[in-house]
C-alpha cells in the first residue's frame, strides 16, 4: 500500500497517480487517509498527556500522605483516576482510527510512473517494441495494423489438440469443469519440455528455483496485494482460511515478508514453476476458448526484492530475460507499456507480451513483467539495512511471468503447422524427444 509519508509529503502527486488509473473518488480518498491520520495523531498526543500528567500526579500522592494531607491525597488519586481513564479512551480512539485507515489504504491502488501513458482501456496500450517492424511512440494497440502475414488457412489450436491427441478439453469438463484441460501423450511432453526450458532458462540467467506451497494463508494474500483486491477471482477452502494460489508470486514474494535483510543480499532472483489457479468469473465466449483462458495453468515466475536505486534497471533486465525466451521459441510477439487505466491495482509500471495466434488472428498475453515500487513491500513489511548508515529502508519487489504456459503451447501449435504435422521450435527439441507432432 502506499506509505503515509509519501501521501502526506506528496498528496498532490498522489492524486494525480491514482486518476492516472482512474481511481474513482481519488482526492476524497486521500483526504479522509489524511483526517484519519490527524485524528490518530491528536488521540495519540491525547494520550501522552494524560499519562504523563497521571505519572505526575501519582509521584506527588505519597508525598501528599507522609505530609498528613490526606484529602488532598484522595483527590489526587481520583484525579489519576480519571486521567487514566481519559487516556484509555483516547487510546481506544487512535487504535479505531489507526485501523480505519489501514483499511482505506488497502483499498487504494498503487500509482503509476511517470513514463507510464495516459489511456483508460487496453486500446491505449502503447506498442513500444515488436520482432515484426520498428514501432514509433504513436503505435497503440487501437491503431496497430501490423499483424503476420496469413498464407494457408490455419486451424485453431484446440482443433490440432484434437487431431493430433494432444489436450482433452472434454475430458476435464468430466473430471473437474469448463477450464481444466486434460494434457496427454505429445501434448504432456510439450507442457513438461516448456516448464523445463523457462526453469533452466531462469537459472542460467541467475535465478534461484524456488519449490513453494500453492496454498496460502490471508497474510500472504494481502502481502501481495491480492486480498482484498481480487479476492473474488481467488479459489478458497473456506474451512482451512486458505486460497489456491493465482500465481508463484505470492507464496515466492511472501518468503520476505517482516524480514529485514541486509544491503548485500540485493537484488535477490527467484524463480518458480507452479499450477496456477484463477476463477475468472465472467469469461465466456469465443475469445477465451481452448487455452486462452484457464480456471488451471502452469506458469513459471520470476520474482526480484531489490533496493529503490536499482529496481528500475531490475525491471530492464527481466524484460530482456522474457523477450529473450519468446525470440528463442521463434513465436511473432510485441511488447506494450500499460497505459494508466490498463494496469494492475499494485503496480507501478507495466509490461504486456503478446505472441500472435496465427489461427485466431489475434495477439495473446503470454506474460506481465511489473515493477511494484515499494507499495507490495510496506504491506509486507519488506526492508533492508543499508550498509552505509544503517538505516532501514522498504525495498521495492518486481515480478513477471517467463513464462504462462497455456498461450504459448496455442501459439506453437497454431504457428508451426506444416502438411507434415506440427513442428517444434529448435530449442525445444532436446527437452520433447521429437522435432515434429
Amino acid at each position: 500500500m502506499l506509505t503515509l509519508k509519501l501521501i502526506t509529503e506528496e498528496t498532490e502527486r498522489v492524486i494525480r497517480g491514482l486518476e492516472k488509473k482512474n481511481f474513482k473518488g481519488a482526492k476524497e480518498a486521500i483526504d479522509n487517509v489524511l483526517a484519519l491520520d490527524k485524528c490518530r495523531r491528536e488521540a495519540q498526543q491525547k494520550a501522552d498527556n494524560s499519562k504523563m500528567e497521571a505519572n505526575k500526579m501519582s509521584k506527588q500522592i505519597g508525598t501528599l500522605m507522609k505530609e498528613g494531607r490526606r484529602e488532598e491525597a484522595e483527590e489526587a488519586k481520583k484525579q489519576v483516576a480519571m486521567l487514566k481513564e481519559q487516556g484509555k479512551e483516547a487510546e481506544a480512539m487512535m487504535q479505531k482510527a489507526q485501523e480505519d485507515m489501514n483499511a482505506m489504504l488497502c483499498q487504494i491502488p498503487n500509482i503509476p510512473y511517470d513514463e507510464v501513458p495516459e489511456g483508460t482501456t487496453a486500446e491505449d496500450n502503447r506498442v513500444v517494441k515488436s520482432n515484426l517492424r520498428e514501432c514509433t511512440e504513436t503505435d497503440t494497440v487501437g491503431n496497430w495494423n501490423t499483424n503476420p502475414e496469413n498464407g494457408e488457412a490455419k486451424l485453431p489450436h484446440w482443433e490440432l489438440a484434437k487431431k493430433y491427441n494432444l489436450i482433452d478439453f472434454d475430458l476435464g469438463v468430466k473430471i473437474s469443469g469448463a477450464g481444466f484441460p486434460v494434457y496427454i501423450g505429445k501434448g504432456a511432453r510439450l507442457q513438461r519440455a516448456l516448464i523445463n526450458f523457462f526453469l533452466d532458462e531462469a537459472r542460467e540467467s541467475g535465478y534461484t528455483e524456488i519449490m513453494p506451497p500453492t496454498v496460502v494463508n490471508a497474510d500472504s494474500g494481502y502481502g501481495t496485494g491480492q486480498l482484498p483486491d481480487k479476492e473474488g477471482q481467488m479459489y478458497h477452502c473456506e474451512r482451512d482460511a486458505l486460497s489456491l494460489i493465482p500465481t508463484a508470486e505470492v507464496p515466492v514474494t511472501n518468503i520476505y515478508r517482516d524480514v529485514i535483510l541486509d544491503e548485500s543480499e540485493l537484488p535477490i532472483k527467484n524463480c518458480a514453476y507452479t499450477e496456477c489457479f484463477r476463477r475468472e468469473a465472467g469469461s465466456y465466449g469465443a475469445q477465451v476458448r481452448g487455452l486462452n483462458r484457464l480456471h488451471e495453468f502452469s506458469k513459471i515466475e520470476i520474482v526480484r526484492i531489490d533496493k529503490p536505486e536499482h529496481s528500475k534497471e531490475s525491471h530492464k533486465e527481466m524484460l530482456q530475460h522474457v523477450e529473450g525466451l519468446l525470440k528463442k521459441l521463434e513465436l511473432p510477439y510485441r511488447i506494450l507499456l500499460l497505459c494508466g487505466g490498463d494496469q494492475s491495482f499494485t503496480s507501478s509500471i507495466c509490461y504486456d507480451f503478446e505472441v500472435y495466434s496465427e489461427a485466431q488472428q489475434r495477439w495473446l498475453e503470454v506474460s506481465s513483467v511489473s515493477n511494484f515500487d515499494n507499495y507490495q513491500a510496506n504491506r509486507l513489511k519488506c526492508r533492508y539495512r543499508r550498509q552505509e548508515d544503517k538505516k532501514i529502508e522498504l525495498c521495492h519487489t518486481l515480478n513477471g511471468s517467463a513464462l504462462a504456459l497455456p498461450r504459448i503451447v496455442a501459439a506453437i501449435l497454431e504457428n508451426n503447422q506444416t502438411p507434415e504435422g506440427i513442428r517444434i521450435p529448435k530449442v525445444l527439441v532436446p527437452y520433447t524427444g521429437f522435432e515434429m507432432i
